[in-house]
């Protein structure tokens, strides 16, 4: 179930990637969003492989972030990598656009595979995958 939930999530990760490559990028907003979903459904599957549930839907990434590492604290690695998606959003929200790195949409995505490589690395060594 966890590994399967790492291919999938790896998968839509690497379709944004190649998305990147071409002529015209994607919209910043829907790549954000999908990078702040994908996170969140790593959480959510780390929750349950660990035996705890995962928060209501409605909950916001860092919600169910701080449930992941509550005594955990191997999973701080990632926090400011979340703050930084929730801060691109925030910006979003706020009408912000020149507050956004350059290239927001490549930075999200980078960002993203750095959650799901640590995640993945540390689920590994750990014996879940």
């Amino acid at each position: 179930m966890l590994a399967d939930t790492f291919t999938r999530v790896d998968a839509r990760i690497a379709a944004w990637e190649r998305r990147l490559g071409a002529d015209a990028p994607p919209a910043f907003e829907a790549v954000l969003e999908d990078a702040i979903g994908a996170v969140r459904t790593l959480i959510d599957a780390l929750l349950v492989a660990g035996g705890k549930p995962p928060p209501p839907p409605e909950a916001d990434l860092l919600e169910a972030f701080k449930r992941l590492a509550r005594g955990a604290p191997r999973w701080n690695a990632v926090r400011d990598n979340l703050r930084e998606l929730i801060y691109y959003r925030n910006c979003l929200a706020l009408g912000r656009r020149d507050a956004l790195p350059a290239a927001p949409e490549r930075m999200a995505l980078r960002t993203v595979r750095h959650v799901y490589l640590y995640m993945r690395s540390r689920c590994e060594s750990e014996g879940l995958l």
